[in-house]
């Protein structure tokens, strides 16, 4: 069933929920109006979040301390008894994205990966960067988001997964309107400061956010703010590393840092995260299209290799991969225009 527009008053970076196809077991109609900050935005949201795709995600068992994670098939089963495949299809539609990046890292949590990023386009699976308006992108990852933990989180595990988005107001968004109903904890990175409008805000202290029954954090679009990444490194550092509790950082647009998009002299900080805390990265799922007469898509599905697609007709081709993510750079400057 199709999400549709919504019709939002602020001018907040969460502005709307596109049209978005999505499959729901039932419909719900509702009109809500969130408070943010000092800002009023309405929407208007059909639809109904029950369990999308059906069946089970993953299941997690263990005590506070010790937690073993088992993944499992959305219609049950070991992941041990699924083929790994390692020549994944370019996704027609974003149901089959979500069911192939939930699969990617299922097999990641098989093979102990504990930090993860997935990353995609949200304003269409050929678009790039800028193609959309920030706050709808931002929006119609929230939505994707809740598609993807419906697949992936068993529903009775779902009350130790702890979904940070980047501010509190999106927390007080997200509940009233894409999460609502939802048994995920919710929380957030930053929280308004009094010179908000100045860029900036104040950073959360992340051990007095996580609580001992949560066993896994996903984190929604931490770049609107350079603190953001920042704090999930704390998240990664404080809750996260020396334990079995699993990281998945979900469209953190993570190339801005790796491309030095931010000069090191002016965010010494954020540009260290590239030799700190990404080497302990595992990308199970990524798409970036280059437009262009020679343009095409950087593409990984975990465990497969990095593959440089060309859309030729209603069909992608691979015209080169390898085991390592290549920078964009090389991408667009030597693998497309040689190809």
């Amino acid at each position: 069933m199709p999400i549709s527009e919504s019709i939002l008053s602020s001018s907040t970076r969460l502005t709307a929920i596109p049209s978005l196809s999505l499959a729901t077991s039932q419909t719900q109609k509702s009109f809500m109006e969130v408070q943010v900050g000092n800002k009023c935005r309405h929407l208007r949201v059909k639809c109904n979040y029950g369990s999308l795709g059906g069946g089970t995600g993953a299941s997690f068992m263990g005590s506070k301390e010790n937690v073993k994670v088992v993944s499992n098939w959305v219609k049950g089963g070991d992941i041990d008894n699924a083929s790994v495949e390692l020549d994944v299809p370019f996704p027609q539609d974003y149901s089959e994205l979500l069911q192939q990046a939930k699969k990617a890292t299922a097999l990641a949590l098989k093979d102990n990966r504990q930090l993860m990023e997935i990353e995609f386009p949200t304003a269409g699976l050929e678009s790039v960067p800028g193609d959309g308006e920030g706050g709808i992108e931002m929006t119609e990852s929230m939505v994707l988001i809740r598609d993807f933990c419906d697949r992936f989180v068993d529903t009775v595990k779902a009350v130790r997964t702890r979904i940070f988005f980047p501010e509190a107001n999106e927390v007080t968004f997200a509940r009233n309107s894409v999460f609502g109903g939802a048994s995920f904890k919710l929380d957030y990175l930053t929280k308004p400061s009094f010179f908000e409008d100045f860029g900036f805000v104040e950073k959360v202290k992340m051990k007095d956010r996580v609580k001992p029954e949560d066993e896994l954090f996903l984190v929604a679009y931490p770049y609107f703010n350079v603190n953001e990444m920042l704090v999930v490194e704390e998240l990664y550092i404080e809750a996260v590393k020396n334990t079995n509790r699993k990281l998945i950082i979900f469209n953190g647009e993570l190339d801005r840092i790796r491309s030095g998009y931010y000069p090191p002299f002016f965010y010494p900080k954020l540009a260290a995260l590239s030799k700190t805390l990404f080497p302990l990265m595992e990308t199970v799922y990524y798409i970036h299209n280059f437009k262009g007469s020679k343009g095409g898509t950087l593409f990984r599905s975990y465990p497969g290799p990095w593959k440089v697609l060309r859309r030729v007709g209603n069909k992608y081709i691979c015209i080169h991969q390898q085991e390592t993510m290549p920078s964009l750079k090389e991408v667009a400057l030597d693998i497309l225009p040689s190809a």
